[in-house]
């Protein structure tokens, strides 16, 4: 993770530091490749179908979510058609009412990885602002806190697959320098449980939901 946060950091100091004079030019508008990086709030809880209700308070996780993201978009007349992939990080970790570790549905966890891979489509409400939805494949990966009483559970973790939703603005601010921000729902359904030695459970029904607010920056070449 060291090394995504480095990557982060490097993409963010290339985007931020365009020249001044960038901003007087004309706005390129989303086309072609791009990188960038995001980062804002993640919240992972149980699902409708779950009933974790303990003294009026359903159990979470809440953090800061950090990551990067490259993407292809291309104009099509008055719309925009792009596909994206997006690799990010949590510091997400269950509220564990302790009369009841398990309210959660997977024990006490972080939230661990998750990975993107989906497509968008929107419009230019003007010159170099998108308006754009969202919507593809998503993974997920839950990190194991504690333990059984007789096991370890280190280096063990619940992987969730699942789709995502979202909407979305872009602006260009500069030639070839955008921002963003945008909400997105997740609905994960699928889960396995993953062994510090390499072995898998088969693949069982989960119901968890995860709602995210990001903002971003990035750079189009």
């Amino acid at each position: 993770m060291r090394k995504l946060v480095f990557v982060a950091a490097l993409v963010a100091s290339s985007a931020l530091s365009a020249p001044a004079f960038a901003q007087d030019e004309a706005p390129r508008g989303p086309s072609g490749f791009r990188v960038g990086v995001v980062g804002g709030l993640d919240i992972l809880r149980p699902g409708s179908s779950e009933d974790t209700d303990i003294d009026g308070d359903d159990q979470s996780t809440e953090g800061a979510l950090y990551g990067v993201e490259a993407g292809y978009d291309i104009p099509l007349g008055g719309a925009v058609l792009g596909v994206e992939a997006e690799l990010t990080d949590s510091t997400g970790k269950t509220r564990v009412n302790r009369a009841d570790p398990n309210t959660f549905g997977y024990g006490s966890v972080t939230a661990g990885r998750d990975i993107y891979v989906g497509a968008r489509l929107g419009f230019e409400a003007s010159p170099g602002t998108l308006v754009y939805a969202k919507g593809g494949y998503t993974n997920a990966r839950l990190n194991v806190l504690a333990a059984d009483g007789s096991t370890e559970l280190e280096d063990q973790n619940f992987q969730l697959d699942g789709w995502r939703v979202g909407a979305g603005v872009e602006k260009s601010i500069g030639r070839n320098t955008y921002a963003k921000i945008e909400y997105r729902y997740s609905k994960y359904t699928d889960g396995d449980f993953q062994y510090s030695n390499g072995t898998t459970t088969d693949t069982f029904s989960v119901d968890t939901d995860r709602h995210q607010v990001v903002a971003g920056v990035g750079f189009r070449f």
